[in-house]
């Protein structure tokens, strides 16, 4: 019997319309826009001013906190600007604006396909070389990954767990990855095995990627302690502590991270980009991005550079349709609609989402009929319609109490109500004025 976590879940339609579909490497723009806020944490400090010249794999930022990361242009040309640009949160934030002028790469970068396996580097090494590319969590959190390869004092990692999960409806940038890069994603994950000291790892897939599941399965075979796990669909089976739950039978406490229950999760993309900056010396400035919709007409998985504006991909794959009501960034559970499609590409764009505007309306809102289907679904136990009224009601404390800060956010109470009641809304908020009270209690 297949393996999934143990409290709440959903299942939405897949609707997965551009499984299959190659990876396509777009054409590099006329100019890009790289923000300094693409990552968890602090947004990284510019290190070039205006007429600076760089190349492909260039530093041109470095962080500025703890928790913040390198980002290196996507392209080689000229700094035309350091200035505001609208993001994906759709709040103006500082970003490098770069004129393209040829594609030329650092001298350091290995463009060759040829796969190398064997790695000479020390845990330490490597972890430096994953900081210095810049790479960080390719399944949308963004958190800088030699931050999680460094556990706190008194912590031990015992399993390293791949999330290959990619449960969020319409996504299918890390099935295609698997099916053309999976040498070189299971290189990754040795390098992640080594850089955290741990003998065993799991790359846990939804039984719904039959084709990966064989594929990765094979090549596993020459690789010694990495396990391919079929797990039952459910979603949203690619949060951390549910995939934990699956693999491990493990449950993370509140407030605890996942290495209390001795494992590191990373996002498959992640290993690939962490094969690419330390067999390669490759630093993250590009990815693979899902550009779908039922409306679509031509559904694809592109390779695009950081910087690349998201109007780019669309009109790659068709062009937006007539009856087009938002573009969302991401997948339709997770996925925040965009304000503009002249967002540029980061780091964490794992899609675009086309939606119609019968899709994108949404249903009058009705009274809480008690019937206890948010909680049911919640996959954190946690009580939606309570702390909805909390936050409606400013009452911060009981949305303390009730563990409002423990929600990862999945829309599956949503997705559930009856009552077409937008719990998620209110919750993301609350979370955010709590999570502030707290900061702020702490200082």
């Amino acid at each position: 019997m297949l393996r999934t976590f143990r409290i709440g879940g959903i299942h939405p339609p897949e609707n997965k319309l551009s499984a299959g579909k190659k990876i396509v490497r777009l054409a590099v723009p006329k100019q890009v826009i790289v923000p300094l806020s693409q990552h968890i944490g602090a947004p990284a400090q510019a290190i070039v001013k205006k007429g600076d010249v760089v190349k492909a794999g260039t530093l041109i930022a470095k962080p500025s906190g703890f928790v913040s990361a390198n980002i290196h242009s996507p392209v080689s040309g000229k700094i035309n600007k350091i200035d505001a640009a609208i993001d994906a949160s759709g709040y103006k934030r500082t970003a490098i604006y770069i004129d393209v002028e040829g594609d030329e790469w650092e001298e350091s970068i290995d463009k060759s396909d040829k796969l190398i396996r064997e790695c000479h580097f020390s845990a330490k090494e490597i972890v430096d070389k994953i900081a210095a590319a810049g790479i960080v969590g390719l399944g949308g959190a963004t958190f800088p990954t030699q931050i999680k390869l460094t556990p706190p004092p008194g912590s031990k990692a015992e399993i390293l767990i791949i999330n290959a999960v990619e449960c969020e409806p319409y996504l299918t940038s890390d099935h295609i990855l698997m099916l053309e890069k999976g040498e070189e994603i299971l290189v990754g994950v040795t390098l992640l095995m080594k850089s955290i000291d741990v003998k065993k790892a799991v790359i846990g897939i939804e039984n719904n990627k039959p084709d990966a599941i064989k594929h990765l399965k094979k090549l596993a075979s020459s690789f010694s302690g990495i396990e391919i796990m079929p797990l039952k669909v459910q979603y949203p089976q690619g949060g951390e502590k549910q995939l934990i739950d699956a693999v491990m039978r493990k449950q993370v406490k509140s407030g605890a991270l996942p290495i209390s229950a001795g494992a590191v999760v990373q996002n498959v993309g992640t290993a690939f980009a962490v094969y690419e900056a330390v067999q390669k010396n490759k630093p993250l400035f590009e990815r693979v991005v899902t550009v779908t919709g039922k409306k679509l007409s031509n559904p694809s998985n592109f390779l695009t550079r950081i910087g690349t504006p998201i109007h780019t991909l669309i009109e790659e794959a068709g062009g937006l349709p007539e009856n087009t009501g938002k573009v969302i960034g991401g997948g339709p559970m997770m996925g925040k609609a965009l304000i503009s499609p002249d967002v540029p590409v980061t780091k964490g764009s794992s899609g675009v989402l086309i939606l119609t505007k019968e899709e994108s309306v949404r249903k009058p809102m009705q009274n809480c009929i008690r019937c206890a289907k948010c909680v049911n679904v919640c996959p954190m136990g946690l009580n939606p319609t309570l702390l909805m009224n909390a936050t409606e009601f400013k009452s911060w404390e009981m949305a303390e109490a009730n563990y409002i800060v423990d929600c990862i956010e999945c829309g599956s109470c949503s997705f559930t109500c009856p009552s077409n009641r937008p719990l998620l809304d209110h919750i993301r908020m609350g979370k955010g004025k709590v999570m502030g009270i707290i900061r702020a209690r702490k200082a």
